[in-house]
């Protein structure tokens, strides 16, 4: 039994004796969330510049989400217990088009069997016990943590959990104080809890190498009401050790609201990283050598400025160092705290420079409460890099100067305001990522989702 299971047996085991105590029922929550998920990608270009890969990945089902927040009990010391149970159901597996593969995790959303096939269906509970002294919570168990160094996926039917401990404190006036320990995550497309690793290192091969220790913490301080300053540090065993400061601005200018969102991350190898090859990432180590250990620094920022339901933004990034830029990538679907993180590519490889444009609407300005549409667009150039091609093995490895990706995503999303379908939300997201990077193929993608959530207690 590792140390946060113990620790959540012993905590569950507290609450056990407590929890007919006022304020953990009373103040309890749960909700149950409905998502219907299709997706459907053109994977472009010919065999030639990449093996393997299906020229069609589809796949649909419904997701399940029930979400139990309990409140504390009386005392000093409160004691709760959260939960979350995940359900998912394949409606249609695209006729053997999942996109799983022998070194993938599953399908484009659910996890696959030996022989390729998408599973019926997959589930997973999480048990979270928590603890709060004042303006101070402890957490073990199952979390979904969003902060610069560790971000939750939930982009697609059912979303990613980690299992470990945080703690959180509000003490302070103004500033929020975070940290924590992660030892296992479980994919969005899994029901199994799996270790850590990053790009390069995450193959289901003998090759591939894990880490069972990330430790994180950090805190935003709000050094006014409109400015606010962050630093975070995040070290993966044996991988990696990062270093974020960023800062967030709101700026009254005329009619409408700039929003500024500058971010900085340094990235280092760590341990096993710097020398042995297992544990290497991706990135631009010479004519033909695609991995090493990590070395990056990215810098970015965006500008929002938001008037009468509309929003224009702009921004820029840049990914200097040898390596890509790195972030817990278990090879299943992740997210990292980057501007240029979009619904196909994230456009931070090394040496890499993103130029991006951003645009959006409310209609409820025009009458149309609930609908809203965006799109983006984002160029990247100055790639230099290798990768493998060809449909024949051994692939060859092929280098590339100055390569280039660019993607456009589309967003049109609707959600009832009232009457008897009330939060009902109906999205459409269409992508087309284009490159001349070798290995990788271009890509449309277009994803329909219907959510909707149902309030229980």
């Amino acid at each position: 039994m590792n140390k946060s299971t113990l620790a959540l047996a012993v905590a569950v085991g507290v609450l056990a004796q407590q929890a007919g105590a006022a304020g953990f029922i009373e103040d309890s929550k749960a909700t149950l969330g409905l998502r219907n998920f299709y997706i459907n990608t053109d994977n472009r270009d010919a065999d030639t510049k990449a093996s393997g890969a299906q020229s069609k990945q589809e796949e649909w089902g419904q997701g399940f989400q029930l979400n139990f927040t309990s409140g504390y009990t009386q005392g000093t010391v409160g004691f709760g217990l959260d939960a979350i149970g995940l359900l998912g159901i394949k409606l249609d597996s695209g006729g053997g088009t999942n996109g799983a593969s022998a070194t993938s995790y599953g399908g484009t959303v659910f996890p696959s069997e030996s022989n390729g096939k998408a599973v019926d269906n997959y589930s997973s509970l999480g048990l979270t016990a928590k603890a709060k002294i004042s303006q101070t919570e402890l957490k073990l168990g199952t979390l979904q943590p969003k902060l610069p160094v560790i971000v939750t996926n939930d982009g697609r039917m059912l979303p990613q959990t980690f299992q470990g401990g945080q703690i959180t404190s509000n003490d302070i006036k103004d500033l929020t104080l975070v940290g924590g320990q992660i030892e296992h995550a479980k994919g969005r497309n899994s029901s199994n809890n799996e270790e850590l690793s990053i790009a390069g290192a995450n193959a289901h091969t003998a090759a591939g190498r894990d880490s069972n220790k990330f430790i994180y913490g950090g805190g935003d301080y709000k050094i006014t009401k409109d400015l606010t300053a962050q630093y975070y540090y995040g070290n993966l065993k044996d991988f990696y050790k990062q270093h974020f400061v960023g800062l967030l601005h709101n700026w009254a200018i005329g009619p409408g609201v700039l929003k500024s969102d500058l971010r900085y991350f340094n990235s280092r190898d760590d341990g096993a990283n710097g020398h042995d090859s297992a544990y290497y990432t991706t990135g631009d180590y010479g004519t033909g050598i695609t991995k090493g250990k990590v070395d990056n620094n990215l810098i970015s920022g965006l500008f929002l400025y938001s008037v009468a339901g509309h929003t224009f933004g702009g921004g820029y990034q840049v990914s200097n160092g040898d390596s890509d830029f790195p972030w817990l990538n278990q090879g299943d679907g992740s997210s990292a705290y980057l501007t240029t993180d979009m619904q196909i590519a994230k456009f931070a490889r090394a040496g890499e420079r993103t130029w991006q444009a951003r645009y959006s609407y409310d209609f409820a300005k025009v009458g149309v409460p609930g609908l809203t549409a965006g799109v983006i667009y984002l160029r990247g150039d100055n790639i230099d890099t290798s990768g493998k091609e060809g449909s024949v093995l051994p692939q060859r490895t092929v280098s590339a100067t100055n390569a280039s990706e660019w993607e456009r995503d589309l967003t049109v999303a609707y959600v009832i305001p009232e009457g008897p379908l009330k939060n009902l939300g109906l999205t459409w997201k269409n992508a087309m990522w284009r490159n001349d990077i070798p290995g990788q193929r271009s890509q449309d993608e277009n994803r329909l989702i219907v959510s909707y959530s149902i309030p229980l207690l």
